[in-house]
């Protein structure tokens, strides 16, 4: 199939890419602005292939979407590009509203117009894939799972853009009958994560010598899903999945945000130990917490095995173990991000910009 991939330059967007064109006969034409987050060094592995191109577009702009739709002519959207950190959305929610809610909106409108001018049968197979996240379900206490079914509750910025994104693109099914499909993810993180988010972000300060930042006590918990393992996932759904349904996605990885850093700085004080012999625990600091931070998510993905054969083949350990190796193997990816960019710096503490 042709795979129109919007975001396909970000992190989750290009382990989607890479596993399509590596495990797949499928042709991907990654869409992708290339803000701070975009970074095409991420697909260097997959660029030469005959399958693969990409586009520099904005999914605000809907002369470049329509223009995208005419010339690729894909038989499955799979709508990634999105705002996605929770600090950001603090400081400044505007570029959130924009891109992940004006943006869905004008997707599903070229999206819609493209479709309607299809063929019966070529109407039937197509899919409109929306990308979420587990946020929008809102905070767990210490027990249950979230599943399909389960409310929207957002509470930040971020998650409450994603949740409007949602119920857009399932309004789009109910009243004009697109055939959509959403995902709603825990956790990611792997290779190519821009290290401004937890995992990365501690193996980096590590490496470095600074202080480890964890919110508060570290006690928030999160549900882990190793990236490859979510690109094999979605694959499956816009592959097998039905119109209409919704499916979330977990690695049935709960760990706290402090047990998070402490595997990290385990994990470093055996592949790479410090040069005084000391363990990067030392190296961590608690620091005030995130404004409004959800104090646990969790996901039963029992829908996704059941229904579509689905589970991660990671557990936690051996994703951590593939990542942080990744990390010190590809300091030449992360250092010039670094370098160039606020990923390192603390955000989030409500100094709202217009």
């Amino acid at each position: 199939m042709r795979i129109l991939v919007t975001g396909g330059a970000g992190f989750i967007g290009s382990a989607l890419v890479r596993h399509l064109i590596a495990n797949t006969e499928h042709e991907v034409l990654n869409l992708d602005k290339l803000t701070y987050a975009g970074d095409l060094r991420s697909l260097d592995g997959v660029a030469n292939s005959n399958r693969y191109a990409f586009r520099q577009a904005d999914i605000c702009d809907s002369s470049a979407i329509r223009a995208a739709l005419s010339d690729f002519r894909p038989q499955v959207v799979t709508h990634l590009a999105a705002e996605s950190h929770v600090d950001r959305s603090i400081d400044g929610p505007s570029e959130f509203i924009q891109t992940n809610i004006l943006g869905t909106f004008n997707m599903l409108s070229q999206v819609l117009e493209y479709w309607r001018g299809l063929d019966e049968s070529a109407k039937a197979a197509f899919r409109f894939h929306h990308i979420s996240t587990d946020e929008v379900f809102g905070s767990l206490g210490d027990d249950g799972f979230f599943t399909e079914e389960t409310a929207y509750d957002p509470r930040s910025p971020y998650s409450a853009s994603k949740a409007s994104s949602d119920h857009l693109v399932r309004a789009w099914h109910h009243t004009y009958g697109l055939p959509v499909l959403v995902t709603n993810c825990s956790n990611n993180y792997g290779p190519y994560h821009f290290p401004e988010k937890l995992i990365p972000l501690i193996i980096v300060k590590s490496l470095a010598g600074e202080p480890l930042p964890v919110y508060g006590a570290g006690a928030n918990v999160r549900d882990w899903l190793y990236v490859d393992d979510h690109a094999r996932a979605l694959t499956r759904v816009f592959e097998a999945g039905t119109p209409g349904e919704s499916y979330i996605i977990g690695g049935r990885a709960e760990r706290t945000n402090l047990q998070v850093v402490h595997a990290i700085c385990d994990t470093l004080d055996r592949l790479r130990p410090r040069a005084d012999g000391k363990s990067y625990r030392d190296q961590i600091a608690h620091v005030a917490d995130r404004p409004g931070h959800d104090h646990r998510y969790a996901i039963d993905p029992t829908k996704l095995a059941r229904d579509l054969d689905w589970t991660a083949e990671e557990s936690f350990e051996t994703g951590i173990a593939k990542t942080v190796n990744w990390y010190l193997d590809n300091e030449a990816w992360w250092g010039p991000i670094l370098a160039r960019s606020d990923a390192g710096q603390r955000l989030g503490l409500k100094t709202v910009k217009a």
